[in-house]
């Protein structure tokens, strides 16, 4: 990046692994507001009742201002770590992804936090050891996916004629004009590299016959910081959760290409992550956190508890944003911000319906596989003996069983089969070096 493009991008401190640079700074204001919320009639377990409670009462768990982290927040705001005997969880809001994983690695005994909400790619990366600032490996669990759907692909105003949707292949002669005007870089935003939205670009883009490596930067931006970046014409386009991608077209500085359930179907995106040590130290805490955790998504995806939970998740001390920036997409309402309004988009954000909260082991492989295609892990790493380390979906259905969870929405494999994305390319688990050979762009 240029030093010209550097002053003028909205930046704050914060590095990353492979020599990227992250763009990431403060939270936006801790202030606490005063609106009430409704009061929690959570009743304590009778495992905590009984003295056969959690070896501790107290956890550390960290967040993004995002939508998808509402299930860590209701449980908390509705008192449902209460309710399974963890009295003491704090619920933190950090500043950027790389904040989370730093904050993970101090761990809450070093003033960090102990589990969070987070892009389901970084726990692998950290059990590797790829992108902790030490270098070396921080085992890392996966309790459970907090949703599924729910993110969204933006672009800029100034190719608001092209309409971009699906097909991202008008913009490659976009691009190539304005860097024939003159346009030093053509940047386009994600999260975290390796994460869960720069797949979903990268992804989008390459489909289009755009090489996310050679015809544009991709660089990291906090989800916060979107739309204050893109006001001031510092990016082309970026994928991100919501609200942020509302947030842009309510304030029309942008478009809507793609929610991400048109690229895949129900796809996978946050987890519920925690330390190994802590989990294996405290397995009943953790089997509490995560109980509490899946009863308040339960109530999350509940219809009727959706504008409830807006008013909650909106206040400052949580995301910070209007209501109106988070309720439409929730309930399934997507305004492109170019004419096009969907009612009813069934590929909204889920929390519990259709196995969003199950940790497929499948989904976790193919998160692995794309980071192999963009050269953030090694060829040779034995992905299917990592994800078996790393995902706790054991915890999940014990969990799950304890709250009495029908049969019927427990999934009985590990895997949910052949996955299809938009473009017609099909990921097999079986076979995932089929899928990789079978990708026009990539890096390896």
């Amino acid at each position: 990046m240029s030093k010209l493009s550097r002053r003028k991008f909205i930046l704050t401190a914060g590095a990353t692994a492979a020599g990227t640079v992250i763009l990431h700074g403060c939270t936006s204001s801790n202030t606490q507001t005063t609106t009430p919320t409704s009061s929690s009639t959570a009743t304590t377990s009778p495992a905590a009742a009984s003295g056969d409670g959690p070896e501790v009462t107290t956890a550390k768990l960290g967040f993004i201002a995002l939508t998808d982290s509402a299930p860590l927040i209701i449980a908390k705001e509705k008192g449902l770590f209460d309710k399974y005997g963890m009295t003491g969880v704090e619920v933190v809001k950090q500043a950027s992804w790389p904040v989370t994983r730093d904050n993970l690695e101090l761990g809450s005994d070093g003033g960090g936090i102990d589990g969070a909400h987070i892009l389901t790619p970084m726990p692998y990366l950290m059990t590797m050891g790829l992108i902790t600032k030490t270098k070396q490996p921080l085992p890392m669990y996966i309790l459970a996916r907090l949703n599924t759907n729910g993110q969204g692909i933006s672009v800029a105003n100034t190719y608001k004629d092209l309409k971009v949707g699906l097909d991202s292949k008008a913009l490659k002669g976009a691009f190539e004009k304005a860097k024939a005007g003159g346009k030093q870089e053509i940047k386009v935003a994600m999260t975290f590299p390796g994460g869960t939205h720069d797949l979903w670009i990268r992804y989008w883009l390459a489909a289009g016959g755009i090489d996310p490596n050679k015809d544009v930067s991709v660089i990291p931006v906090p989800p916060p910081q979107m739309v204050a970046n893109m006001r001031t014409g510092n990016m082309e386009a970026f994928c991100v959760g919501e609200p942020w991608n509302a947030q842009l077209v309510n304030q029309q500085l942008g478009y809507t290409a793609i929610v991400t359930g048109e690229l895949w179907k129900d796809h996978p995106e946050k987890a519920f992550t925690m330390r190994k040590d802590w989990v294996d130290k405290n397995p009943k805490a953790a089997k509490a956190l995560l109980m509490a955790v899946m009863e308040a998504q339960q109530w999350c995806d509940k219809p009727e508890n959706k504008e409830e939970m807006c008013q909650i998740i909106s206040q400052d001390k949580w995301l910070k944003v209007p209501v109106k920036d988070i309720l439409g997409r929730l309930k399934g309402e997507i305004d492109y911000g170019t004419g096009v309004v969907k009612k009813d988009f069934p590929q909204l954000m889920k929390f519990w319906s259709d196995n969003a909260s199950y940790p497929f082991k499948s989904h976790d492989l193919w998160f692995l596989t794309e980071n192999i295609r963009w050269g953030y892990i090694k060829p040779d790493t034995d992905t299917k003996k990592l994800v078996d380390k790393v995902n706790r979906e054991d915890l999940w259905k014990e969990s799950a069983k304890a709250l009495k969870v029908a049969d019927a929405e427990i999934p009985k494999s590990t895997s949910r089969g052949v996955e299809t994305f938009f473009d017609g390319v099909q990921f097999d688990p079986e076979k995932p070096e089929e899928y990789l050979k079978s990708l026009a762009i990539k890096k390896v």
